[in-house]
């Protein structure tokens, strides 16, 4: 079945829902990013909500795109959109912009844009709907129309330009983030900058997450408050944990009241536990389903793109709540024994009984004894209630034990005391502090 394409003119003004049908807003735009061999990426909306204030609305918050109506996840971050040098909006700057059709047929300008999901919850430009300057004098005379694709078609630039922080991010745009993480770090100091500037939120997280303490905090200074709690935001909330922790006293805790609630909340919670235990290691966003959830439902959760593979080996099965602390903890469910099970069958029946969770208190060492013993890639973590608080995935527990000085780049004097860091953020913690990296 061929992909969806949806104009981008035919979307502007159109509702956004949540989950439950209520309005959020209307859409007015949509911004996407340049990127070096592959078509523009679209990386969100810019919808105006009450009161005529427009935000910007994730891609990754966002469910259902059709002409009609645009479904997302609920959550929206109401403060004003704010365009960065690397964002380019389709509807006021894209739209009329004159480019170069490359099979050598002159110059035309773009009516209309197409987006098409590339993958699932990846939405990318399709097509243009371009218009050639008109060949007759008649005023009723129109240009011919076409429809090309993105590589059928060129931006004029001027010469000798200088490359700008945008371009340089469409080169690297093919890069794992690990593989950006070293590239930026060999940048000089003021271009790194730059480019962590221009970098979309999500990205610029990703690429965090594999840089020294040391570099992340030195970035992190250098971004304004509201940027910074966004890209915290974006990151993985243990590994925001442990940026945070690094951060001045009154800055955490200005950081922690900028992010979105919800992420704030699962930080806070990490920032009790020490470092060298399981509750100091652990992700707190496994995938819980009640024990009369199906196969189905489990093997529809792992495949979430967005989702890391050492999460994605396993389900959590627990009682009523289903938001950590659950109700109390009954099993784990891997993904393995879900395939030899028809769908309609019920996890309840397959949790695994030889896998018993660790409590929050539990050392390090224990939890890679338990990794290392039973051949797993993830241990569930529970409170003295027996309710299930995360997981410990491999990769935490390898960051854990690699040296401090593993990813490169970062002398022993940029690695911090364990000590000076708890004397910095006494308000925000009194027990987590790392001086390893973070995945």
């Amino acid at each position: 079945m061929s992909a969806v394409r949806i104009f981008v003119a035919r979307l502007v003004g159109r509702t956004v829902f949540d989950p439950q049908g209520d309005r959020l807003g209307k859409v007015r735009d949509l911004v996407v990013v340049y990127r070096r061999t592959e078509p523009p990426q679209v990386v969100g909306l810019v919808v105006e909500i009450p009161g005529k204030r427009r935000v910007f609305l994730s891609i990754g918050r966002v469910t259902s795109i059709s002409s009609g109506q645009i479904i997302s996840t609920g959550l929206i971050n109401v403060r004003r959109f704010e365009q960065r040098t690397s964002e380019v909006r389709i509807i006021a700057e894209m739209l009329g912009r004159r480019v170069v059709l490359t099979d050598g047929s002159g110059e035309a300008t773009i009516e209309d844009v197409s987006i098409e999901e590339s993958a699932p919850g990846e939405w990318e430009v399709a097509q243009l709907f371009v218009r050639k300057p008109k060949t007759s004098a008649s005023p009723f005379a129109k240009g011919q129309t076409a429809f090309v694709t993105w590589n059928e078609v060129r931006e004029r630039a001027a010469k000798g330009e200088n490359q700008s922080a945008a371009q340089l991010i469409a080169t690297y745009s093919d890069m794992k983030p690990a593989d950006l993480a070293s590239t930026l770090l060999d940048l000089p100091d003021k271009r790194m900058v730059e480019v962590a500037h221009e970098l979309p939120d999500e990205r610029l997280a990703d690429v965090l997450e594999e840089m020294p303490e040391s570099e992340q905090v030195r970035i992190l200074a250098r971004l304004g408050d509201e940027r910074a709690a966004d890209v915290l935001d974006a990151m993985q909330p243990d590994d925001a944990a442990d940026l945070i922790a690094q951060l001045p006293e009154e800055r955490g805790e200005a950081l922690l009241d900028l992010m979105q609630p919800e992420e704030a909340d699962d930080v806070r919670k990490l920032l009790e536990y020490a470092p060298d235990t399981a509750g100091g290691l652990m992700t707190p966003e496994p995938i819980i389903l009640s024990a009369d959830a199906t196969v189905a439902e489990g093997l529809a959760l792992i495949r979430r793109h967005e989702l890391a593979p050492a999460l994605g080996a396993a389900v959590c099965v627990t009682l009523p709540p289903y938001e950590p602390p659950t109700g109390r903890f009954l099993g784990m469910v891997h993904f393995q024994r879900m395939l030899r099970y028809p769908p309609a069958e019920r996890l309840g029946t397959l949790v695994d009984p030889s896998l018993d969770p660790v409590t929050a208190d539990a050392p390090a060492s224990e939890v890679t004894r338990i990794l290392a013993s039973y051949n797993l890639v993830s241990v569930p973590v529970v409170d003295a209630n027996n309710r299930l608080l995360g997981v410990v995935t491999i990769d935490d527990v390898l960051d854990h034990l690699l040296p401090d000085d593993w990813r490169g780049g970062r002398s022993s004097r940029q690695v911090r005391s364990r000590a000076a860091a708890a004397r910095r953020v006494p308000s925000v913690t009194t027990t987590r502090r790392r001086t390893d990296g973070t995945s």
